[in-house]
């Protein structure tokens, strides 16, 4: 079966976000005022094949855990849909 995975990954919320912040502080250059936090993160998408969705679903945790994700400073989360 084919699945595609769609994955966010953001620093951690304790963290700095050094993008985030210089965003926000430019924004009212654009007359966008307002805004008062930014965080900026990734989104990858993951076409697999399993036979099933938990395999689907196991494959993209472990992809996120061990490459996609510097677990020491972001989090994840990420839905999974048969295509």
């Amino acid at each position: 079966m084919k699945f595609l995975a769609h994955i966010n990954i953001m620093p951690k919320a304790e963290l700095l976000d050094p993008q985030g912040k210089v965003v926000v502080k430019n924004l009212p250059n654009l007359g966008l005022k307002g805004v008062s936090d930014v965080r900026i993160g990734k989104h990858v998408t993951m076409e697999l094949h399993a036979e099933n969705e938990q395999e689907a679903h196991d494959k993209v945790e472990l992809a996120c855990s061990k490459l996609l994700a510097n677990v020491i400073m972001e989090s994840y989360d990420f839905v999974v849909e048969e295509v």
